[in-house]
């Protein structure tokens, strides 16, 4: 990236310490944009300071609140506003990139408390959220202060448009597609073997639609194993699993980048049954980088990711009957599979860093046209300004 060197403020509204897209999106962002000769510091809310990494700043400790199916730990209110305000005053930033600045978090809070050259990435892709008309009268003179929006994908751009009748381009996630291309292949996770990663414990990823799955492709393909990586307590989930089947299960807890690539090069399919709620994919776009044979729910993210089939096998969402049939057909027709693995495999290096880190730069070069730099609004200094119903 041989273009001036820049102040960036990056906003996560997220807990950091809180497995998460956005936050894994916000840290390879940070770090690609670091690497290339770039000062970034990232703002987001933490529990455990002391294993922050050095770019980020602790906004505080984070409250979990409902949100878009699942359980987002975010920060706000007046003390996070005096904390936002003095991570401005103190940045000496050329633009600031806020995640979600949707939903009241940091980064709704940042982009009031600033003036200047601001772009906004939205993520989510959700029916409207009741949280939206609440703080409506808040929340849209804020998001016209933006200089440029991004959304995630084209049901990220759609929950845009049709919550806040604003637009965005449409940048991808970003993954580290090298990372994954050069796994090494693991007998322990090969041969008839199904993959799944995730919060395994949220209903919205779908994994009990694998679970109901299993019993007709255990009929077709006696062998099959299901490996499930990922954070959570597998017992609960144990107890729903037909205990003849039992012992084709294993659950491997979290995983590390490297185990996470070897597990992608070994399986036979990669599974994602997600039932809603996502945006983009972050963990398809990985599969298919580490050169898995995926199948997926065909949500409107998925399907969007996986070229509407072309790239990837789709099943309809919350239906165990086509996903075993799917996985049976695919299972059965070897060539088929790798043909599949293949095309992914290519059409994954469209969301490499390299590509997508280039995009969100030409980005915050359109934002800061006119040179502006980041500076306090002079209206921000009151919590009580913040929530007039007008925002002026």
């Amino acid at each position: 990236m041989l273009k001036a060197r820049l102040s960036i403020g990056i906003v996560c509204p997220y807990g950091w310490d809180t497995p998460g897209g956005v936050q894994n999106h916000v840290r390879d962002l940070a770090e690609f944009l670091i690497g290339a000769g770039h000062r970034v510091s990232v703002l987001a809310p933490a529990i455990d300071e002391s294993q922050l990494p050095p770019y980020v700043v602790n906004a505080g400790k984070p409250i979990s609140i409902p949100y878009n199916g699942a359980v987002a730990r975010v920060l706000f209110g007046p003390i996070a506003f005096a904390r936002v305000r003095q991570w401005i005053q103190n940045g000496e930033f050329d633009v600031l990139h806020l995640h979600e600045p949707a939903i009241p978090s940091i980064s709704l809070l940042a982009c009031w408390a600033a003036e200047g050259p601001m772009v906004g990435t939205f993520h989510a892709a959700a029916k409207h959220q009741k949280v939206i008309y609440a703080i409506g009268p808040i929340l849209e003179p804020a998001i016209e202060k933006l200089s440029a929006r991004i959304a995630v994908s084209e049901a990220a751009r759609l929950t845009l448009t049709n919550h806040l009748e604003t637009d965005a381009v449409v940048i991808p996630n970003g993954i580290y597609a090298k990372r994954y291309a050069n796994g090494v292949q693991r007998d322990k996770w090969s041969g008839n073997t199904i993959g799944f990663i995730g919060r395994f414990e949220e209903p919205r990823k779908g994994l009990q639609v694998l679970l109901d799955a299993l019993p007709i492709v255990a009929r077709f393909a006696p062998d099959v194993k299901v490996f499930v990586a990922g954070p959570g307590d597998p017992r609960e989930i144990a107890k729903s699993i037909d205990p003849e089947l039992r012992h084709r299960f294993e659950f491997l807890g979290k995983i590390t980048e490297e185990e996470k690539a070897d597990f992608m090069s070994s399986l036979a399919i990669y599974v994602a049954p997600n039932t809603g709620g996502e945006s983009f994919g972050i963990i398809l776009a990985e599969a298919l980088a580490g050169g898995a044979c995926v199948v997926a729910s065909d949500i409107p993210a998925f399907d969007s990711l996986l070229g509407g089939g072309e790239f990837g096998a789709l099943f309809t969402s919350e239906d165990s009957m086509d996903l075993a049939k799917t996985i049976i057909d695919l299972l059965r027709d070897e060539p088929k599979r790798k043909e599949l693995a293949r095309k992914g495999k290519n059409h994954a290096q469209k969301f490499d860093w390299d590509v997508v880190a280039e995009e969100i730069f030409s980005i915050y070069e359109m934002a800061m046209v006119g040179g502006e730099k980041i500076t306090l609004a002079s209206d921000s200094r009151s919590w009580n300004r913040f929530l007039s119903r007008d925002g002026r």
